[in-house]
């Protein structure tokens, strides 16, 4: 497991605007995880969580905290989460295989063509919101360019104002797509992690349906429909099937 102590410093740092209770909530949470009170712990985070704040630090801490308790399924839960918002974060990510070396399903993912796993590294290289500043800088910078080229009466510095407008702008459009794309895999809501402890995935939505496998607590699956009280879900390795809502909770 990578330290927990530093994230605290960028937690407090995030909580500046905060009414004084969600600083007062993660000082205490902060304090009980400390002193090895993991359970106290976690209910101030989820308080601070449960009021709307979101910030990959603060889900991070509550994936480690759950971690120290031994609950892998909701550690990997707010993992996924902090993932979401900082995909690029090492930390984040290095815990995240941790815990699931923890739970009982070791599922073969299904091999990703090259160029889908390049563009979602790209994509994930930087949180959106960083993608999207980079958008606006370019912008900005490839219209002070473009200022150039039509204000200057200097035959150079026209062709550079025009090249270096036409160069930010590309550069900006990738910028939007990515932060566009992040934005989409931050907020997407198609993933969820298996709670019960064992289940079997069935054919349809009905209990008597036939049964196909089974999964356990832990697992992330791919959310594809749903229908009265059942999700359609899909495994790491492409089998297909039908579980109860209340199996599992969404990323």
């Amino acid at each position: 497991m990578k330290p927990f102590g530093i994230v605290i410093i960028f937690l407090f740092a995030a909580f500046t605007a905060f009414p004084s209770v969600e600083q007062l909530n993660v000082a205490k949470a902060n304090k009980a995880y400390s002193a090895g009170s993991y359970s106290i712990a976690a209910d101030l985070y989820q308080k601070v969580a449960d009021a709307g704040f979101a910030s990959p630090e603060l889900f991070y801490n509550l994936g480690n905290t759950y971690f120290k308790m031994n609950d892998y399924s909701r550690a990997i839960l707010w993992y996924e989460r902090a993932r979401r918002l900082d995909p690029g974060n090492e930390d984040i990510n290095f815990n995240l295989n941790v815990a699931n070396t923890k739970i009982s399903d070791k599922i073969e993912p299904l091999p990703e063509l090259f160029y889908k796993r390049w563009f979602n590294g790209l994509i994930q290289f930087l949180p959106a919101d960083t993608w999207a500043m980079m958008f606006i800088c370019m912008v900005v910078a490839g219209l002070l360019g473009l200022v150039m080229y039509l204000a200057s009466r200097v035959l150079v510095l026209r062709k550079i104002g025009f090249w270096a407008a036409l160069g930010l702008f590309l550069l900006s459009f990738v910028s939007f797509v990515f932060a566009w794309n992040g934005y989409n895999f931050a907020n997407s809501a198609s993933e969820a992690i298996i709670f019960a402890p064992t289940i079997t995935v069935k054919s349809s939505p009905d209990d008597k349906s036939t049964d196909l496998f089974v999964v356990h607590e832990g697992t992330k699956v791919k959310l594809l429909d749903n229908i009265s009280g059942w999700y359609e879900i899909r495994i790491a390795n492409g089998s297909v099937g039908w579980l109860p809502k209340n199996s599992l909770e969404k990323i």
